[in-house]
């Protein structure tokens, strides 16, 4: 067993499609949106391979797919362009966009899922009905600009940010489906849902706290996916409709009419999270936000955050001056640092190795600290080359580096043996099953797994029987 929690981790849009049954799908492919929005995240020797075959009903033999190779650079040899073209086919058939089956001569082929290839024929060559949600709308007599949906999208946003920084016991109250989907992530953890002073904070939350906002929204949405059946909406509605929006204009406003009850559902959560503005249920509109244009590609593209000024000076002395006053800022840099002082418009903090320590404890890796460092810093930081002194990000990697040196791991001690013959016996059998820590001939002493103690002890029992 590891020392330490667990990394959080979050799947790309490629690895939770892989993740979603067949049915689901082929469901999914039937809309444009949604294959447009699968092909522009598929690497690129995978949409070269989709380009050549959008034309082609039958099937082609593996054969000549395999002289489908990309123009050989000299940095790369033979056998890293073979590995390439064998998991850029791999993505296809996992995504079920193509299909292995036999060619007229009984070949081994493969063929371009119909239902994929013509709705992605619609999105990029057009024709076919509309795809696009509906923008055919009087003038909004509310009309609202750029600056004021930035505004409400990082306001929603940052009361959950807010609420997970102290659940429960800040004046920040989010939605009942917010902390909903929290609790179902492992962000926060609480024996009752309804009772929120006794929520605290988990280990993968504090790791969240620290990705880039493109990140942190495209892992909520997943959690929250994750759940919507339970909350009586269907999984196709509501991805297709994120795909739609993820198409949709910054600043424009959008027509509700032709919703059913299901998705004005869905609507309001992404209203509640910040990734929609809608004035009221009744105005018949809604405006996407930044949050949630190429929602898909946010855990790739870091570039989607909302434009803000970093407030960070960091000196070599591992002193952090932040010229905020927001309380979430605040809370997020005392995660890895200790606050010093507090003034009216700055605060000063260090970073010591006890603060550094505390962070890792919680699974926050120096990587994580070094990039959220790098977010933040004020415009006159990146006058300087590296942008966080180099002092500091190689003392935060080097903290780090002190707690790997070591490796913890859960085990049974069998000791006392009468004899070596016993020792070799045991220490041997524990060894061939995989589930051998540590041995000591000398001492006679030998360490096996927990999860392997069981079959040991049955088998020392059997021989001493004997």
């Amino acid at each position: 067993m590891g020392y330490g929690p667990a990394t959080l981790t979050c799947k790309n849009l490629q690895d939770y499609l892989k993740s979603l049954p067949k049915d689901t799908l082929d469901a999914l492919y039937r809309n444009p949106a949604t294959c447009l929005a699968v092909f522009r995240e598929l690497p690129e020797l995978s949409r070269h391979f989709i380009m050549r075959l959008l034309f082609v009903t039958k099937p082609i033999s593996q054969i000549v797919l395999a002289a489908w190779i990309p123009h050989q650079e000299p940095s790369k040899d033979l056998g890293d362009i073979a590995a390439e073209h064998k998991q850029s086919t791999q993505i296809l058939l996992d995504m079920y966009i193509w299909q292995e089956m036999k060619d007229h001569h009984g070949n081994a082929a493969i063929k371009l899922n119909s239902t994929f290839r013509e709705n992605l024929k619609i999105a990029t060559l057009g024709g076919g009905k509309p795809w696009t949600m509906s923008a055919a709308l009087d003038p909004d007599p509310h009309q609202r600009d750029l600056e004021f949906l930035d505004k409400y999208a990082m306001d929603r946003w940052e009361s959950v940010l807010q609420f997970l920084v102290q659940p429960g016991r800040g004046a920040t109250v989010i939605s009942r489906d917010a902390m909903r989907t929290l609790l179902h992530a492992g962000l926060i953890e609480s024996s009752d849902e309804s009772d929120s002073p006794n929520m605290q904070i988990t280990s993968s939350g504090f790791q969240f706290l620290l990705l880039d906002t493109a990140s942190q929204v495209w892992f909520f949405i997943l959690k929250y996916l994750e759940t919507v059946t339970e909350r009586g909406l269907s999984l196709v509605a509501c991805l297709t409709f994120l795909f739609k929006l993820s198409f949709s204009t910054l600043g424009k406003d959008y027509s509700m009419e032709g919703m059913n009850n299901e998705l004005l559902t869905f609507l309001q959560h992404l209203r509640e999270f910040g990734l929609v503005y809608l004035r009221k249920r009744s105005s018949g509109r809604f405006y996407p936000t930044r949050l949630a244009l190429n929602i898909t590609a946010g855990q790739n593209k870091g570039n989607l955050d909302v434009p803000k000024q970093g407030d960070l000076v960091i000196e070599t002395n591992y002193r952090i001056y932040a010229y905020t006053t927001s309380e979430l800022q605040i809370a997020l840099l005392s995660i890895f640092s200790d606050i010093e002082g507090r003034f009216p418009n700055m605060v000063v903090a260090c970073i010591s190795r006890g603060s550094v320590r505390r962070a890792l404890l919680k699974g926050i890796g120096a990587e994580q600290i070094i990039h959220f460092l790098r977010q933040h810093c004020h415009p006159q930081m990146y006058k300087q080359n590296p942008v966080v002194p180099r002092t500091v990000s190689d003392q935060i990697k080097l903290w780090e580096m002190e707690r790997e040196r070591l490796e913890f791991s859960e085990g049974v001690l069998y000791k006392d043996f009468m004899s070596v013959h016993d020792y070799l016996l045991l220490s041997n059998y524990a060894s061939s099953k995989g589930v051998l820590i540590y041995s000591d001939e000398k001492q006679r002493t030998v360490v096996v797994t927990k999860k392997g103690h069981p079959a040991i002890k049955q088998f020392w029992k059997e021989n001493q029987s004997k």
